[in-house]
């Protein structure tokens, strides 16, 4: 499985935000939309990326406070990416290795969406459930053989 088919049912609604927005602003958006990320764009490039562990780790150096940093102050720079042609098996190992959550999905500098570890683990556990569901209907009409052997 590709991550594409997996953008494609998960949808293509994407949060960015510039590097200037204030911290708080984002973490507010954050919580109105549910989301764990938000994408770090620049004049149409990426830039970064903001997790919730960026967040934490921004009250932890502000001694609980948010503070009045911006997104660009505490973002991850060095991101993760991957293209819309990786498989799922490829990108489920590289987020183990790498310790990312989300991961950008670019084609070339286009952003096409953002792949989460639930996304992921989601898209494996329907997989399989449809490979069960295959296997068990499969055997269950299993075609009874024909003995007639030593019959004349």
């Amino acid at each position: 499985m590709k991550v594409s088919e997996i953008l494609k049912v998960k949808g293509n609604i994407l949060y960015t935000v510039p590097p200037e927005t204030g911290l708080l602003d984002a973490i507010n958006l954050m919580t109105e939309k549910d989301i764990g990320s938000l994408v770090v764009m620049n004049n149409g490039s990426l830039v970064g990326l903001l997790t919730f562990r960026e967040v934490m780790r921004a009250v932890h150096a502000n001694q609980g406070s948010v503070g009045h940093g911006t997104v660009g102050e505490h973002m991850q720079r060095d991101v993760l990416t991957m293209s819309p042609d990786t498989d799922v098996n490829d990108i489920r190992r590289l987020m183990l290795e790498r310790h990312a959550r989300y991961v950008p999905v670019m084609d070339g500098k286009v952003l096409l969406g953002v792949m989460s570890f639930y996304d992921v683990a989601k898209s494996v556990l329907e997989a399989q459930n449809f490979e069960n569901t295959l296997l068990k209907a499969y055997i269950r009409d299993w075609p009874a053989e024909n003995n007639t052997e030593g019959v004349q």
